[in-house]
């Protein structure tokens, strides 16, 4: 019996041929099989929030004397209160967002002490799992960690030691001591949680320009679409399968409108999120001067983050479908490389996907 093993090969290891003629290469798309979600609520993308973390409080010691039928004055024995729970974030690829975690995150207190030398119990940690390259600062702004690793952890907040019974100061001089320790109170500190990438891409538009309505064309996100502007205050984020097994995630950003980069409306909260994408896919209405938007989007990115408007970009004319549009694509190409789609019909969607995952490779290949 005669088997074949198929394999893929590296592409380090192809020839300078065919590392000219890529094009050949490029993987496929797949659809999903799976049908979207029919449920009514819409999970969304957080790469950043603010969170207060409060520790547990150590028990109290206990004072107490023990008293057997044999001798009713046998001493102290108090015993020491337990310690109170850590707040630890741990950092962990199974999470690619900070939509789990609760404003406010609180450890259990240590249990008291008891007599008979009994030692309270000690309060369980918190560890709370944030995406890989979470970045964590205090309440000044000033960054106290960095989370880059699988399992490196950062304790946001040290319990409270619990208190020392009465056992423990027995001396020769003091026989029965009436005194004992008060647990010591956890830490309460407040922090601010951002995740350095987001997604790979991030769909760059004015609002009303279809990035909500492409997202749901091309993955299984379901972003809200609607005719009426900042439709999309929040981002959210779709997979795109291909098939050679690669994952390439898309990101919805919220419209940008001119002045964002001087904070006008959520501007520089908006421009954040797509500080967090490793390459930006412009969408152009090609209803409305798309030349014009072009040149204000880019203004608003290089006004923001010089570095921010050096990232890998290509530029994408959407509504396709409109009479007329197609006369402005024609133009857009005489000055500049333009996809031009219908992110409502899926017109021309396999040329964009094409463009994506080279992209895609090509900030792999940098990053690596």
């Amino acid at each position: 019996m005669r088997f074949t093993v198929l394999f893929r090969i590296p592409k380090t290891l192809l020839s300078s041929h065919a590392v000219r003629n890529y094009s050949e290469y490029v993987p496929k798309a797949l659809r999903s099989l799976k049908p979207k979600s029919t449920r009514n609520t819409v999970q969304y993308y957080v790469d950043s929030c603010r969170v207060r973390t409060v520790a547990g409080n150590g028990g109290d010691g206990c004072i107490s004397f023990l008293s057997v039928w044999c001798n009713d004055q046998a001493g102290p024995d108090g015993g020491d209160g337990g310690h109170g729970g850590h707040v630890i974030f741990q950092a962990t690829h199974s999470k690619k967002s900070l939509n789990h975690c609760k404003s406010v995150i609180q450890a259990k207190h240590g249990e008291k002490g008891n007599h008979k030398d009994c030692t309270g119990k000690n309060a369980a940690h918190i560890v709370v799992e944030v995406p890989l390259g979470t970045i964590i600062r205090d309440s000044s702004g000033r960054v106290v960690g960095d989370l880059q690793q699988e399992g490196t952890m950062f304790v946001a907040a040290r319990g409270g030691c619990g208190g020392r019974g009465n056992k423990f100061f027995l001396t020769d001089t003091e026989q029965a001591p009436m005194v004992a320790e008060c647990g010591a109170d956890g830490e309460s500190c407040h922090y601010s949680l951002e995740v350095r990438s987001m997604a790979h891409l991030g769909l760059i538009g004015f609002p009303n320009a279809g990035k909500s309505t492409l997202l749901r064309a091309v993955s299984r996100a379901r972003p809200a679409v609607a005719p009426y502007p900042f439709t999309t205050l929040r981002p959210h984020v779709g997979m795109i399968p291909y098939d050679d097994y690669e994952q390439v995630a898309i990101a919805d950003l919220p419209g940008l409108i001119p002045g964002s980069h001087k904070n006008y409306g959520l501007g520089i909260q908006f421009l954040k999120h797509a500080e967090r994408c490793r390459g930006l896919i412009f969408l152009l209405d090609g209803t409305n001067d798309p030349r014009g938007q072009y040149r204000s989007l880019s203004h608003e990115l290089a006004h923001y983050s010089e570095q921010l408007a050096q990232r890998p970009r290509c530029v994408v004319l959407n509504k396709t479908d409109v009479a007329g549009v197609h006369h402005v694509l024609a133009d857009l190409r005489k000055t500049m490389d333009v996809v031009g789609i219908s992110a409502k019909t899926g017109s021309n969607l396999g040329e964009l996907l094409k463009v994506i995952r080279r992209m895609y490779d090509e900030e792999d290949d940098a990053v690596d």
